[in-house]
This record gives structure tokens, C-alpha cells and sequence, in this order.
């Protein structure tokens, strides 16, 4: 263990040296000069420069003839789109509201309802208490193999404790053991609307109760000293958390009238009946599988992946990726959207992204007219992962796939999170070659999936470390920044 920590401590604290040999020289005041004098002796680089210092760059690049074409028009869509446009506001939760609100589609349907929403909040709530409760479990599991403080593993762990993101297999866990609820019976806090400085509170005591932690493990503590050491921070925890969220009811009743103004009564009910009763006849997530596409040659196609520590509840299904090519994606969407269901994905939305109209597509913007250079797409996807230049960052929904004459994909819409205020009331339009580029991973019924796909998931999964780029969380942080 000594020799190990020793290691760690070379590898990571040892400063960087420039090697001999290297060119170390600085830029010359003449060789600035001399790039200046280029700049300007290409009259549109003045006028690119004119209009980027008073307007944003991304707004200058977009393509406006490109923009001004988009057409929020598809022959393929599902029956009927949720209502209201959701809003996940000043939070990371758009994992989460991406899948209830594809799981309420088949329920409003069911029911006859014109508007509905699951409860956000009440998921929201039993994902910062079980993600807590994952994380001290991890800092004492690291502890216990001897990483060092200063190793990286620590250290990622260390640095952003919890955040407001997630996958699809922590939805599954959250659902299976804490069910749903209408919004109504668990509306929103402030902190569910703004999480900030929530996380913040949270994000102090679990690293005061990392360093607690592992200092009973470098003693020798007993398993039960340290569970009970746990069990006291939990508490601590869970009493931030509700003050700041309130409380889950236990049980609650659902009046409504539906479309033909029938009083209906669903109650009283557990949380994990009203899912078990009314909801997973129409929506099991357990039925649903997630399909990544992660080119890099380190990870081929066909292989199932895990990540080291990346999960939510202890005991709880595994983060788990089945790597396959992305046209295989692109073609269960088609299936599932022509089958009447919606599809939950996750995606790098920045990137490419002509926000008046909500446009995703690659030639939304001509950053090499404004830079004379080739910008975002310049790497291929496999070396923008690799390079740590592209990674998830937003969950959203596939509602309907529009097909040229050929009934191959063109266009997909998609149903986001922040609001009706801005795009086609809240939807986007996002290409396929976009899809190709900046989709990483999308959910379906397995029934959509060959089962040689489905052979996958048996497999031992490949764990990759904790920082590799396809364990990052849909909204990490506020994507609406």
C-alpha cells in the first residue's frame, strides 16, 4: 500500500518540465505585429470583427438561409405530445424530466388527460439522498483499496461530490424503489427550481464527512463504526435536503376530470403503488434498454460498458452502456416513433445550435466565414471525446422522425425542457448528420432492439475509469446558461 501511495503521489504531483529539446521560445513582439498586419489586410476579418465585439459570435456565424428553411414538419410522430411544455429552470434535471415526460405520454393517454406532469421534485428529492449516500459509500470503498488522497480517483470524487445530472439506469433505480407521483401532490420548492446553493450546502458536508471517513478507515475502524458514522451524516443529509425540498407525502390522492369532464379519484396510494398500479402496465422501465454510440477505437463496438463509481443507489441496477454503431440508434428511434412511442436521449446540445429557431444541424453556423476556421466539428467524434472536446450534456425527447422518399431519417423533433417562451414553443428540430455527430446515447423498449443487441447486455461489463467522458451527467450544471 506504501509503494502504491508513493506512485500516486509521483504521478500526480511531480511538475511539468518543458524538455530540452522543445522550441521554448517566446512570441516576438515582431511576430505579433506581423499577425495583426494580416488580419487587417483581409478586409472581411475587419467586418467579422466589427460585428462579433457588439454580438455574440455564435449569433453572427449562424446561416441565416439555412435557419430561415427549417421546417418543423414530420410524416412520423407520435399520437399525441405531452402538455405543458415542462421547465426544469435553473437546474440540472433534465434527465429527469426527459423521462417523465415520456412516461406520462401513455398515462395522459389512459386517462384522458389535456395536461399532466409527474412530480420532478419527488424523484429530485430521493436522488440527492440516495446520491449521497452512494458517495460516502464510494469514499469509504477507495479508502479501504489505498487511494491516495492526491490520486485522481479521490480527487474527481472529491471535486464535485453531487450534482444535479444523471443517466437512464439511475432514473430505473429511483423509479423501482421510490415510485412517482402527480406534480400536483408534490409541487416545487425554490431549490428544485434553483439548485445551486443546495448543492453547495451538501456538497461542504460531504467532503467534511469524506475526510471523517476515511480517517476511521486509515485507523482500523470496525465496518459498523463506520456504517454508523454513515448512518449519523445521512441524517444530517436527508435534514438539508427536506428543508430545503420538503417533504414526500407517504401516501396521497389524485383527483382530476378528464378530456370529457369525468370526476376521476386515484388514492390513497403509496408513492410505489400509484407506479406499480397505474403507470407501469403502461410505461415498465425495466422494459427499456439504453444504447450508446462511443466510437473511439479503445471501445468497440458490440461490448458492454460500466464506469468506476458512477451510480446512485447502493445495491441498485448498474450504469451499464451496450456500445453499438450509431446508424443502429438512429433506427430504433425510427422504429420506436413509428410505433407510437417517444424516446428519451442524451446529446451534446451546444454544439451547432441556432437557438431563434431550434435548429440542430451541422450547418446551422459558418464559423469559418467569421474565423477562417473550421470550429466544433473540426475533430471527428471518436477525437473530440478523446480530446475532451465533446461529452453528454442534455437529455431531451424524440416526439416524431421526418423521412426523405426512401423512408431513411432526415429530421427528428424534439421535445425540451426549458419552457414554451422560446424555438417552435418549446421543441426543436435536430438533423440527422447532427445526430451523427452529437448523439450519444438514447433509450427504447427493447422490442424495438435486434435481439442480437439485446445479447449484449448479457456481457461482464467493461468498467472504465470514473472520468472517462461517457460517464458525464446530463446537466451537470444549468444547461440553460
Amino acid at each position: 500500500m506504501l509503494i502504491k501511495t508513493v506512485v500516486n503521489l509521483l504521478k500526480y504531483r511531480t511538475p511539468l518540465r518543458i524538455s530540452a529539446a522543445m522550441s521554448t521560445e517566446p512570441l516576438s513582439l515582431e511576430a505579433l505585429t506581423k499577425l495583426k498586419e494580416k488580419f487587417y489586410a483581409d478586409p472581411k476579418n475587419e467586418l467579422a470583427q466589427n460585428a462579433c465585439t457588439r454580438f455574440d459570435p455564435f449569433e453572427v456565424a449562424i446561416r441565416r438561409r439555412q435557419a430561415d428553411s427549417t421546417l418543423h414538419v414530420y410524416n412520423i410522430k407520435v399520437e399525441s405530445e405531452g402538455k405543458p411544455v415542462t421547465n426544469q429552470e435553473n437546474t440540472g434535471r433534465c434527465w429527469l424530466f426527459a423521462a417523465l415526460n415520456v412516461m406520462r405520454l401513455p398515462f395522459m393517454k389512459k386517462y384522458g388527460l389535456d395536461e399532466f406532469e409527474f412530480s420532478q421534485g419527488y424523484l429530485f428529492f430521493w436522488d440527492k439522498i440516495e446520491r449521497s449516500h452512494y458517495w460516502l459509500n464510494n469514499i469509504v470503498e477507495t479508502a479501504k483499496q489505498g487511494e491516495a488522497l492526491e490520486g485522481r480517483l479521490v480527487s474527481f470524487l472529491l471535486k464535485d461530490p453531487i450534482n444535479d445530472g444523471g443517466q437512464w439506469d439511475m432514473i430505473v433505480n429511483l423509479v423501482n424503489k421510490y415510485g412517482l407521483m402527480p406534480k400536483k401532490c408534490f409541487p416545487e420548492s425554490f431549490s428544485s427550481r434553483r439548485s445551486l446553493h443546495m448543492n453547495a450546502l451538501i456538497k461542504t458536508k460531504l467532503r467534511e464527512f469524506a475526510k471523517e471517513l476515511r480517517t476511521k478507515v486509515t485507523s482500523k475502524a470496525s465496518d459498523a463504526d463506520i456504517q454508523k458514522t454513515i448512518d449519523g451524516q445521512m441524517a444530517i443529509i436527508y435534514n438539508i435536503v427536506a428543508t430545503c425540498l420538503g417533504t414526500p407525502p407517504d401516501k396521497f390522492t389524485f383527483e382530476f376530470y378528464s378530456k370529457d369532464k369525468a370526476y376521476n379519484n386515484l388514492g390513497a396510494l403509496t408513492p410505489q403503488e400509484f407506479y406499480n398500479k397505474h403507470v407501469r402496465p403502461l410505461f415498465n422501465v425495466d422494459d427499456k434498454v439504453c444504447l450508446v454510440s462511443d466510437p473511439r477505437p479503445s471501445n468497440p463496438f458490440g461490448n458492454l460498458y460500466t464506469l468506476q463509481c458512477l451510480g446512485n443507489v447502493v445495491g441498485g441496477r448498474q450504469t451499464a452502456y451496450n456500445n453499438q454503431p450509431v446508424e443502429t440508434l438512429i433506427k430504433v428511434v425510427k422504429d420506436s416513433i413509428q410505433g407510437g412511442e417517444a424516446v428519451w436521449f442524451g446529446c451534446e446540445l451546444s454544439k451547432r445550435f441556432e437557438r431563434k429557431n431550434g435548429l440542430e444541424d451541422l450547418d446551422a453556423q459558418d464559423f469559418k466565414l467569421i474565423f477562417n476556421t473550421e470550429v466544433q466539428i473540426g475533430l471527428n467524434k471518436a477525437d473530440r471525446l478523446m480530446y475532451g472536446d465533446s461529452c453528454m450534456t442534455h437529455a431531451m425527447v424524440f416526439t416524431a422522425v421526418g423521412t426523405d422518399e426512401q423512408g431513411n431519417p432526415i429530421k427528428f423533433r424534439v421535445e425540451n425542457s426549458y419552457g414554451d417562451k422560446d424555438y417552435d414553443k418549446g421543441y426543436l428540430l435536430l438533423t440527422t448528420p447532427w445526430f451523427k455527430e452529437f448523439v450519444f446515447e438514447v433509450v427504447v423498449d427493447k422490442k424495438y432492439v435486434p435481439e442480437a443487441v439485446l445479447q449484449v447486455f448479457k456481457q461482464k461489463a467493461k468498467v472504465l475509469p470514473a472520468w472517462d467522458p461517457m460517464g458525464t451527467l446530463a446537466c451537470p450544471v444549468c444547461c440553460k446558461e
